[in-house]
Parts: C-alpha cells; sequence; structure tokens
C-alpha cells in the first residue's frame, strides 16, 4: 500500500473501523446523508403551490409531511423543483 494519510494497513483499517462504529451509532443522520437529500433552499421548496402542483400530487411525497428528496418537514400543499407528477 502506498504511504498516505493512513500510514500503514493497520491506521487504514483502525479508519474503516471507526467509521463503521459511527455509522452503527447514527444511523438516522447517516441514512439521511447517504439517501442524498437536498435543503429546502437547494430545491428551491416553498409552502404554497405552484399552479396546479403540489408536494401532494407529487410522486415524491410520504404522507403526512414528509419528501424522500427534499430534508426535513414539508407541506402537502408546498412545492419544489424537483416536482414530479403521480400517474
Amino acid at each position: 500500500m502506498p504511504s498516505g494519510s493512513f500510514g500503514s494497513k493497520r491506521g487504514f483499517m483502525q479508519c474503516v473501523l471507526a467509521g463503521i462504529a459511527s455509522l452503527a451509532l447514527r444511523p438516522g443522520r447517516c441514512f439521511a446523508q447517504s439517501a442524498g437529500k437536498m435543503s429546502k433552499q437547494q430545491a428551491q421548496y416553498q409552502d404554497r403551490p405552484n399552479g396546479i402542483q403540489a408536494c401532494a400530487t407529487c410522486t415524491l411525497f410520504e404522507d403526512p409531511d414528509r419528501c424522500k428528496v427534499v430534508e426535513g418537514d414539508v407541506s402537502p400543499n408546498g412545492w419544489c423543483k424537483a416536482y414530479a407528477m403521480a400517474d
């Protein structure tokens, strides 16, 4: 293994094990990060519909107040740029 910030295989393994331990201790936080959710600002989220488009009619909306791609609570009457109309 080339020398680098780990210095040795043992140092590398310690780092890997520490990362695994942190995932086990904080699974909720790690899940949100790995899920790649956008902040409301990134999604250009607003608490009002955009014409006839609203979170409640989006395929990404999870009743009662969650979104698959936007962090935190969202309003069924809200809207963001990730809107995808349900069939």
